[in-house]
């Protein structure tokens, strides 16, 4: 048989064979308006992990998105679930990013990732720590996470990760306290700063700040005995002044003080990238 003769008659099965199913063998390679069939679970997770190699965080989020909602039980769905979370911190979405780990360990509390997601969301808190001079709530909450992480997992190597970032997280509360002491000083309110000095001494002993913070407490005290001294001339005849009884730091009660209103400055932060190197599935994994 000629080939030309052989490549009609199998066109001809073909075409009789599309027209007796009713079109059902092109709608298995086709959409019902054209489009091309959905790609499956572990296409959409390459795509998505290629995606973030190549450093493009918004597209690669936005695939493992589409791989969780569309494929839920799929066994690609925890690695989507994970994978959006790492886009979302690299392209410096940390609010999300965070929420997003707490979902993973939420939903899956027994895999071995998690020690990595509990160290990603404290560095997901520690990314948005701005210095002294802004809320010092991210570098509290970086702190409590990168202590749980500590706790929980000690004997992991994000565990030992989390030490420096701690150390880090540190030192930029007690430079807000420190900030804040000097404004309550420069202020005239003496009793509120040295409280806020008291403070760093007792809470943050080794972060560099211990003799300035003494020095100011030397001229808290200072300022605070020369005002009783003013205000007890002014309400009484000459007498003997007693000085004032020395401050236990230990014993002292630490209140925050409400006179006023911190005031903020803006002041850049790094980026950092996350300290995990979770091996990234292969397209012969997948």
């Amino acid at each position: 048989m000629k080939p030309v003769t052989r490549t009609f008659i199998l066109i001809f099965m073909a075409l009789t064979l599309a027209s007796v199913s009713g079109c059902s063998f092109f709608k298995g390679l086709f959409g019902e308006s054209g489009q091309t069939v959905e790609a499956q679970p572990q296409t959409l997770a390459y795509e998505g992990v290629e995606q973030l190699n190549a450093e493009n965080y918004k597209t690669a989020a936005e695939i493992f998105q589409k791989l969780k909602d569309r494929y839920p039980y799929s066994r690609y769905a925890i690695l989507a679930e994970l994978k959006l979370a790492d886009a979302l911190y690299l392209e410096g979405k940390y609010i999300e990013a965070a929420d997003a780990y707490m979902e993973f360990e939420r939903l899956h509390p027994k895999n071995e990732a998690v020690p990595y997601v509990i160290y990603q969301q404290g560095m997901c808190y520690f990314q948005q720590v701005k210095g002294p001079y802004r809320d010092p709530n991210p570098a509290v909450r970086a702190i409590q996470t990168f202590a749980r992480l500590r706790q929980s997992y000690p004997d992991s190597k994000f565990s030992a990760m989390a030490i420096a970032r701690l150390t880090d997280a540190q030192d930029a509360l007690a430079g807000h306290e420190f900030y804040v002491g000097e404004f309550y000083f420069h202020k005239g309110s003496y009793k509120a700063a040295m409280g806020r000095f008291l403070s760093l001494l007792k809470n943050y002993p080794d972060t560099g700040y211990h003799a300035q913070a003494l020095d100011y407490i030397r001229e808290c005290r200072v300022k605070l005995a020369a005002k009783a001294a003013e205000e007890k001339g002014e309400s009484e005849e000459e007498g003997s002044e007693k000085p004032l009884p020395p401050i236990d730091i230990d014993a002292e009660t630490l209140k925050p003080p409400t006179e006023t209103t911190e005031p903020t400055r803006d002041k850049p932060s790094p980026v950092l990238r996350p300290g995990g190197d979770l091996s990234v599935p292969r397209r012969d994994d997948l």
